[in-house]
């Protein structure tokens, strides 16, 4: 786990959670009361509905209760198994269950940091038998945030990688909304708004890392812990699109190796 992973107070504004999660690149903080008990969790997924820049409304007002919470002692395999089947790529850590003082947060990068150095043979498959092989995209540069925000929202994906004529031209995540806070998604734009909206091609991510089915896993696993990346897409010799491997795929791999 990150023993330092930051953690913010109930009663401080969500703006200063959204600028925490900016620029620490994190999916979440964990919320504690004064006495550091762990009370709730804050993602990007609550900071995103919120559009305005400077916003009265406090954390415990918008945070949610943790689909799954470890403590110090649980097994980290059995722990990941869950997460995995929770569809939670971050989780909070308290010292005991029924004390709930936080402690840090296990994210799935961890796992695989660790199997790394302990066991890196769990990783010697292919890409080709751990990826997704028909991953959800955003078939157009052109596409408006809004739209896109609301796809993110609907299938839970924090990444979703761009196309054109299923060539590969770059990735958006929610680290790029929140980056670039002006083109927040606002719900208000249906009703009718005066400025243009928002274009894919205005934020996204290009140049980045690909690789292609027959790359080991492993070295997609040390790419995503250097580089901290969440996903890899996968082309063929070609550029086309035809997968992409994330940290599930690759903790998931990992886990069905020791099954066997």
């Amino acid at each position: 786990m990150d023993a330092k992973h930051p953690s913010i107070r109930e009663n401080e504004y969500v703006t200063n959670a959204r600028a925490t999660l900016r620029d620490l690149s994190l999916r979440i903080i964990p919320v504690v009361n004064k006495d550091k008990k762990l009370i709730g969790v804050i993602s990007r997924r609550e900071i995103m509905t919120i559009s305005s820049a400077i916003s009265p409304i406090e954390v415990k007002g918008v945070m949610t209760e943790p689909k799954q919470t470890a403590t110090l002692t649980d097994d980290a395999f059995e722990t990941i198994k869950r997460m995995i089947k929770l569809d939670e790529w971050y989780i909070p850590v308290v010292n005991a269950a029924d004390e709930k003082i936080y402690k840090g947060v296990l994210g799935l990068q961890n796992f695989i940091e660790a199997i790394l150095k302990t066991s890196p043979e769990k990783l010697s498959k292919p890409v080709s038998e751990a990826m997704c092989k028909d991953p959800l995209v955003i078939s157009s540069p052109d596409d408006e945030v809004d739209n896109v925000w609301r796809l993110m929202q609907e299938h839970s994906f924090a990444g979703l990688p761009v196309t054109k004529k299923n060539k590969l031209i770059g990735i958006v995540t929610q680290q790029d909304l929140l980056r670039r806070g002006r083109n927040f998604p606002e719900f208000e734009a249906n009703k009718g708004r005066h400025r243009a909206p928002s274009k894919i091609s205005d934020l996204m991510t290009t140049g980045i890392v690909t690789v292609q089915p027959s790359v080991k896993v492993i070295r997609v696993a040390k790419i995503m812990v250097s580089k901290d990346i969440g996903r890899i897409p996968v082309t063929d010799d070609k550029g086309n699109l035809i997968g992409i491997i994330d940290r599930e795929d690759v903790a998931n791999l990992i886990i069905n190796e020791r099954v066997k």
